[in-house]
């Protein structure tokens, strides 16, 4: 079975794709180019339900507590700075949706400032998964025996099917590729 860490940089490159795509329709956004409302939805989706409620929820109820539980400082150490960093974003990911909605009635100032939120997102978050990557994962293999790596990694997909239901993790990948794609390649209509 896969360790933590592993489950966890797997996620940290979906993320990076859907950031990318956030990236790319901020430039569109930028230009005054219309951009499908059905993307940004399926970004604030994806935000939601997989970086947060999956991702963050993972590190936040069990793999930040049993990196505690190992003798890791929560408050002042990489714990807090990782927490502290995920309350950001949700306030980011928030603003995002509400521009979303605001965008697909049609209120153009609301695609400018989706861009300007979505890149301020995007830094925080592309910061923050380097943090992780390269300092908290390595700080962790270094903590956690394999066995508590391989009880940690079923607890994850336990977690994820109880948290999202079964399903929801495939359903939002083929939702990121379909978006991923079309932003690539420009399709434009609201």
């Amino acid at each position: 079975m896969a360790q933590p860490t592993a489950i966890l940089r797997q996620e940290h490159e979906a993320i990076t794709r859907m950031l990318e795509a956030a990236e790319l329709t901020a430039e569109k956004l930028e230009r005054n180019e219309a951009v499908r409302t059905e993307w940004l939805d399926g970004m604030s989706e994806f935000f939601s339900l997989f970086l947060d409620q999956c991702h963050h929820g993972k590190e936040e109820e069990l793999f930040f507590p049993a990196l505690a539980k190992k003798g890791m400082p929560v408050d002042g150490g990489p714990i807090g700075v990782m927490l502290h960093e995920h309350d950001e974003g949700r306030a980011l990911a928030q603003r995002l949706r509400e521009l979303a909605q605001a965008y697909g009635k049609g209120e153009q100032e609301a695609g400018t400032k989706w861009a300007a939120t979505a890149r301020e997102y995007a830094r925080l978050l592309h910061d923050h998964i380097l943090k992780e990557n390269n300092v908290l994962f390595p700080m962790a293999e270094g903590m956690l025996s394999p066995a508590e790596g391989e009880a940690l990694a079923a607890q994850f997909e336990q977690m994820e099917e109880e948290k999202m239901g079964k399903g929801t993790h495939e359903r939002l990948h083929v939702r990121m590729a379909e978006i991923v794609k079309g932003v690539s390649e420009g399709a434009a209509r609201r």
